[in-house]
């Protein structure tokens, strides 16, 4: 099983291809308490419905709405933040007082999500630089120093496994575990001497 993120770029990849148009949003920062980390993912077609999510469903809610009326087809990146103040963290269903932070940017050819796909399915780690001012995209090599960044002019993201988990035994229960691994983002690598265990072990 991929993790979460990964399946968010192949439905978007899917959508497109249908001929829809998409936003994708990441967190970029959270503070108080929030139900997803920074780099978190969501993708929003424009008729509404939604891959991934970035909270516990009332942002999503709020993006469904705001896809549908077009206001998140501007073409360009923007920053949103839901929770400011208690009123708005209580209204869009933050827990103590939270705020969450987004960057919301149209899916369009420069923004190179196939390129990126493609990538991760090859198990490399990618470094992706999102110009706000065009929404242009530029994937570099990952490094274990990089950490998602955001400025006034770029959106820096990292993307594939950050760990990974080394399983002793192709056993069953080794099944269960390197796909639940697996969709918490480990690069899951499975030893086991044995042929017949090797060659009978499969993680969807």
């Amino acid at each position: 099983m991929d993790n979460v993120d990964l399946q968010v770029l192949r439905q978007i990849t899917q959508w497109q291809a249908a001929g829809h148009q998409v936003v994708l949003g990441t967190i970029t920062r959270t503070w108080g308490s929030a139900p997803r980390p920074p780099g978190s993912a969501v993708a929003v077609r424009d008729d509404g419905l939604i891959a991934g999510s970035v909270s516990g469903g009332c942002i999503e809610d709020d993006l469904i709405d705001k896809a549908r009326a077009g206001v998140l087809a501007s073409g360009k990146p923007q920053v949103v933040r839901y929770g400011i103040d208690a009123d708005a963290a209580h209204r869009f269903g933050l827990p103590c007082g939270g705020l969450i932070e987004l960057v919301l940017e149209p899916v369009l050819p420069h923004t190179q999500l196939p390129a990126l796909l493609q990538r991760l399915e090859a198990g490399q780690r990618v470094r992706r630089v999102l110009t706000l001012a065009t929404g242009a995209v530029d994937l570099q090599p990952a490094t274990d120093a990089d950490e998602l960044a955001l400025d006034d002019t770029t959106l820096v993201t990292h993307h594939g496994p950050s760990w990974r988990l080394l399983l002793i035994g192709a056993g069953q229960m080794t099944q269960y575990l390197a796909q639940m691994a697996g969709a918490l983002g480990y690069q899951v690598l499975v030893c086991d001497p044995r042929e017949e265990y090797a060659t009978g072990f499969e993680v969807p």
